[in-house]
């Protein structure tokens, strides 16, 4: 399977082969996003309607159409099943969620159906796997006899002056590659009549003149009394009941699903509210401790590989790329992998059992105090794991007011680049103390952190919506899925793909950022630095030979001591003398009122290519991972941190500075991705910019405020 993006759109596009053996035939299989109709309400429905009517210059049109309809919601999914039905296209019903709508008290007469529609039907539980080899086997057989597959019939009887107007419109339409042209078109020409927002699509081969002549139409419909924006509509919906009642029996007259039962709690005002917290609350104190073990494996082999490099490898610089650079780089990265499964194993849990719809219909009433849609928390949400396809979920927010303030403060939400930020300066600044239970204070200031993100953001969105972007709160339709029992197959496989694109990150982007990292961190050369450390070096070997006595001023064990102690001095001295070290102390001035030193400064410029870098160049910055054999040399990089000192002597990761560097990192966009993505999605330099320096002049000032605030509180 591969996934890209549409052309000229930022809406993803998922296609596959047909997997089999050797007597399957190549097949490639086109996911398209969800759409419930052919009218077109966002991004992601436009291209369902330019894929089908073979309006995507880089798609062609389809050979076959597989339509999954949702057994427990028929009415609503097959208004849109029997628009595309009327394409021409062969067409095939996967008829899922069978087991819902039986629970539900419903039976489905499935051959009816296919009798009705007239396209084949294949009842299915896709979660059970329960009809799924039947549907394989008839794409195979589609695709080794095209031919003998039926094409659905016209279903919808239109008014006769409608289907009048619509056949003249269906006249002036281009041809198309694939299907049934009169069908395509007249069904074309319905979606044409019927949208008010309608402008003619020259580079798709529509006629310029094409919007005098449906207003034309228009005009003639009201004049016979006939509603141009509703005639279609109604008469769909007359046929989509008429089949419903032909092929839905209720077996059990329920006056509440058990969906229903468990929403008079979880959607209740005030209990719904406190579930949601607790899950919340869970969800984060979880992935701080559950994560500790593997991560101290990780921690540990990664350890052991820049050790056995250093050993394998003479001292230089070829050495020095590899443990200094590769391994502590990346590797410093990679420990937080398993917080960052976590994390996704979460965020899927949430949506395959339905819950994820319930905490945005909760969050509607909060939102909407700050002037927030309803539907922002959904791209709100998912920023948590990645701002980008969280910018990207916006598109579904229909007001573009609404939209642009979502794009804006979804940046805001804490996502997986910053957890390991988080997790390292918690772990290297926050005392490891238990506050009530299992609540220890390092998850809560993890908690906190995830907080003060969306109080920063709903701020920010109420201010928006009083000032820049004012626009009446629109109502909010929500359609809530029954609750499923989740499968642990589906959730690791869920997981699995978002941490294989956070790994394929940390093996290319961090790579490369990493090793022009220590490039800059060990160049130019200082040739009096270095005749000075090789002349000590020299000395001290010297003190630790054998005289003519066979006496030593130095034993081994001593020597040792005395040489790392010089190589992290001379160590210190090439970083300050290098390029990375010039421009750290340049940029000094404006971050030391947080408690920031050069070093610190360093990391947080690095960041602005990926949030993540922090960690890996700290690594860098502080040599952790020289490949010596000693224990004092493999102390990780949390242990390295607690012992940096400033130049009077005093500790640097402090638990204020900390809290300082936390706060920078909560508030401050330091993601080139999402940089590039709003300018993308908002089509202005300006809103991307505009976010860039305001989010950091807060982050600057927050940082501020907590520094200096807690000097003068006399807290270290």
């Amino acid at each position: 399977a591969k996934v890209a993006n549409y052309a000229g759109v930022t809406v993803e596009r998922k296609e596959g082969r047909l997997l089999g053996d050797s007597t399957t035939p190549p097949v490639t299989i086109l996911d398209l996003p969800g759409a419930y109709s052919l009218s077109p309400q966002s991004p992601d429905e436009q291209i369902v309607r330019d894929v089908l009517f073979q309006h995507c210059k880089d798609v062609p049109g389809p050979d076959m159409v597989v339509l999954v309809v949702d057994a427990s919601n028929l009415e609503r999914n097959l208004y849109f099943a029997t628009q595309v039905i009327e394409l021409g296209y062969p067409t095939v019903i996967a008829l899922n969620m069978m087991d819902v709508a039986r629970a539900n008290g419903r039976e489905l007469d499935s051959n009816r159906l296919a009798r009705e529609l007239g396209v084949p039907v294949f009842p299915m539980v896709a979660s059970s796997r329960e009809g799924v080899p039947e549907l394989r086997d008839h794409i195979v057989s589609f695709a080794l006899n095209p031919d003998a597959h039926p094409i659905g019939r016209a279903l919808c009887q239109l008014p006769p002056d409608f289907q009048a107007e619509v056949e003249q419109i269906a006249r002036s339409l281009p041809c198309r590659m694939k299907g049934s042209n009169a069908r395509l078109s007249a069904a074309e020409a319905v979606l044409i009549l019927t949208d008010d927002r309608y402008t003619p699509r020259i580079d798709f081969g529509e006629p310029p003149d094409l919007l005098g002549k449906v207003r034309d139409a228009r005009q003639r419909l009201e004049q016979k009394a006939i509603d141009w924006r509703t005639a279609a509509i109604e008469a769909r919906y007359a046929c989509v009941g008429a089949i419903q009642k032909l092929v839905v029996c209720e077996t059990l007259s329920l006056s509440e699903t058990p969906s229903d039962k468990l929403d008079r709690i979880l959607t209740h005002k005030l209990w719904g509210t406190l579930f949601f917290i607790l899950v919340m609350a869970v969800m984060f104190q979880s992935i701080f401790t559950l994560a500790r073990i593997p991560t101290h494996l990780l921690e540990n082999g990664i350890a052991w590989i820049g050790s056995g490099i250093g050993h394998w490898l003479s001292p230089g610089d070829l050495r020095s790329l590899l443990v200094d650079g590769v391994v502590a780089g990346v590797g410093a990265v990679m420990v937080f992998l398993p917080q960052i499964c976590l994390l996704f194993l979460f965020i899927a849990l949430l949506e395959d059992t339905g819950y994820m719809a319930r905490a945005a219909f909760l969050m509607d009433r909060v939102m909407g105090k700050v002037g927030l849609h309803g539907k922002s928390f959904i791209p709100l949400l998912s920023s948590f794991a990645c701002a980008v396809p969280g910018i990207l979920a916006a598109r579904t927010i229909e007001h573009p007011k609404d939209r642009l303030v979502t794009i804006l403060i979804a940046p805001l939400m804490s996502c997986s680049a910053r957890l390991p930020v988080y997790t390292l300066l918690i772990a290297a600044c926050i005392p490891d103390k238990q506050i009530a239970g299992p609540l220890r204070l390092q998850g809560l200031v993890m908690l906190g952190l995830y907080v003060l993100g969306i109080v920063v953001a709903m701020a920010l969105a109420w201010l928006a919506k009083k000032t820049l972007l004012k626009s009446h709160m629109p109502l909010m339709i929500l359609e809530l899925p029954p609750y499923r029992r989740p499968l642990i197959s589906t959730l690791l496989r869920h997981m699995w793909e978002r941490a294989s694109l956070f790994v394929q990150r940390a093996g290319t982007v961090i790579l490369g950022i990493n090793i022009l990292l220590w490039f800059l961190a060990t160049y130019p050369r200082n040739p009096h630095v270095e005749n000075s450390y090789r002349t000590q070096r020299q000395q001290l070997t010297a003190l630790a030979a054998a005289d003519n006595s066979g006496a030593r001023q130095l034993d081994e064990k001593e020597l040792q001591a005395k040489l790392r102690k010089l190589d992290k001095e001379i160590a210190g001295e090439r970083l300050r003398g290098s390029f990375v070290g010039r421009l750290g102390r340049f940029i000094e001035p404006a971050i030391a009122p947080l408690g920031f030193d050069w070093k610190i400064g360093i990391g947080i410029l690095s960041s602005f290519a990926a949030r993540e870098l922090f960690v890996s160049t700290m690594a860098v910055v502080y040599n952790v991972g020289s490949g010596s054999d000693s224990d004092e040399d493999r102390v990780g990089l949390v242990q390295t941190l607690r012992e940096q000192k400033r130049s009077d002597g005093t500790p640097l990761y402090t638990t204020l500075t900390g809290l300082a560097l936390l706060v920078f990192y909560a508030i401050a966009l330091q993601c080139a991705g999402t940089a590039v993505v709003i300018f993308r999605e908002t089509n202005s330099i300006r809103w991307a910019l505009g976010e860039l320096l305001c989010l950091g002049a807060i982050a600057w000032t927050l940082s501020f405020l907590t520094y200096q605030g807690g000097r003068l509180l006399g807290l270290q």
